[in-house]
């Protein structure tokens, strides 16, 4: 570390999370930037990374090169793709690197191959790093322990036209959720499609929609519904800025913790059921 502070590599440094990454971290007096990642071939490799942006030159060349890049740093934030994060859990574990995952999409096989990185090195993994989800999560799980099975769950989600995976990792941990709080396990009880003659709604089913259109951050609904009432839980996000501001929180709460993998309900004291 230069100066005590935590060197941070953002991978897929010219998405937009990316860029906003590199925003938020230049401007922390927490932490520095010491590398950005893009695919080999990306035509922003070779340059640096504040021009790239569209702002000053910050003295950082994007590489395509991520165990140099890794060696050199003390956290890794990676909001990419399954098979990428895959690869970069296991360069981050070698360099011994905090690795906070923000990537959704991944399937069964991509966590059991993070889950083997985490024995090694420290892994922070959330399908949203903000705040207020991660209170919904919460509140979520309580309501759904309180309601009987006459109460139907659905949980509808909202996003950008860009986004390529539904139901997004939010919606998916609100499910996660609601299943833990009715102790029944998601995968048994998860509707996540519906067309054509589908027949009536199965008891017990927790339900999922996905709107993709325009510009939208993210929004998801809870909604709890029964005969003669419905109580609806949301969160609306209106600046994708949330997300790497708790990422950057993730990547040193992960400072010195001991190999694993946790979640932010761990960066945010809530893990412990804090709201009680």
């Amino acid at each position: 570390m230069s100066d005590g502070l935590p060197g941070i590599v953002v991978t897929g440094a010219s998405g937009r999370m990316g860029q906003m990454l590199v925003r938020e971290i230049t401007a922390s007096d927490k932490c520095r930037l010491v590398g950005c990642i893009e695919r080999p071939g990306h035509a922003w490799v070779g340059h640096d990374i504040g021009t790239m942006i569209g702002g000053a030159p910050l003295g950082v060349l994007v590489s395509d090169d991520p165990l140099d890049a890794f060696s050199r740093a003390q956290g890794v934030i990676d909001f990419t793709s399954p098979a990428a994060t895959v690869a970069f859990a296991a360069l981050a574990a070698q360099a011994r690197a905090v690795h906070v995952i923000g990537t959704t999409g991944l399937e069964a096989d991509h966590l059991s191959k993070i889950a083997a990185a985490a024995r090694h090195a420290t892994i922070v993994r959330a399908g949203n790093m903000s705040l207020g989800v991660n209170l919904l999560v919460q509140l979520t799980k309580r309501v759904a322990a309180a309601l009987d099975a006459d109460w139907d769950i659905e949980i509808i989600e909202s996003h950008h036209n860009q986004k390529v995976d539904a139901p997004s990792g939010t919606a998916l941990m609100l499910g996660e959720a609601a299943a833990e709080g009715r102790g029944v396990t998601l995968e048994n009880v998860a509707d996540r499609g519906r067309d054509g003659i589908t027949g009536k709604r199965r008891p017990g089913d927790i339900g999922f929609a996905a709107i993709r259109g325009g510009d939208i951050v993210g929004e998801h609904d809870v909604l709890f519904a029964a005969p003669g009432e419905r109580i609806i839980l949301r969160h609306l996000a209106t600046d994708r800025a949330i997300f790497a501001r708790g990422a950057l929180k993730a990547v040193l709460w992960g400072q010195g913790r001991a190999p694993g993998e946790y979640d932010m309900l761990d960066v945010l004291g809530l893990s412990s059921g804090t709201l009680g």
